[in-house]
């Protein structure tokens, strides 16, 4: 099993720019697909982004509302996946959470995933 903290959430305006970060535990990092997910109160989590085990396929999934704007990456040897928000607009105050999944196939879903973090609030004020 693996465990995963978030950190790095908080209030931005705006426009502006905030960096995720989620730390995994337990067993070896490199082991799992790496995901973001984010949820509004009432609704199911939605797919953020997604990258896979070996990093250096540079092989990476978005939804389309963060296209453009976030960047997943990760560092296998800090065991830490990041997620890296510009342009950030109200509409993407949620909270979010790193997901990680076995297998080699990036998954968009939130059921594929296997450990999930606590959550990071994510705050953009208009």
């Amino acid at each position: 099993q693996v465990q995963l903290v978030e950190s790095g959430g908080g209030l931005v305006q705006a426009g502006g720019s905030l960096r995720l970060s989620c730390q995994a535990s337990g067993r070896t990092f490199s082991n799992y697909v790496m995901g973001w997910f984010r949820q509004a109160p009432g609704k199911e989590r939605e797919f953020v982004a997604a990258a896979a085990i070996r990093w250096s396929t540079g092989t990476t999934s978005y939804a389309d509302f963060v296209k453009g704007r976030f960047t997943i990456s990760r560092d296998n040897g800090k065991n830490t996946v990041y997620l890296q928000m510009n342009s950030l607009k109200p509409e993407d105050t949620d909270v979010y959470y790193c997901a990680a999944k076995t297998g080699l196939r990036i998954g968009s879903i939130e059921n594929e995933y296997n450990y999930w973090g606590q959550g990071t609030q994510v705050t953009v004020s208009s």
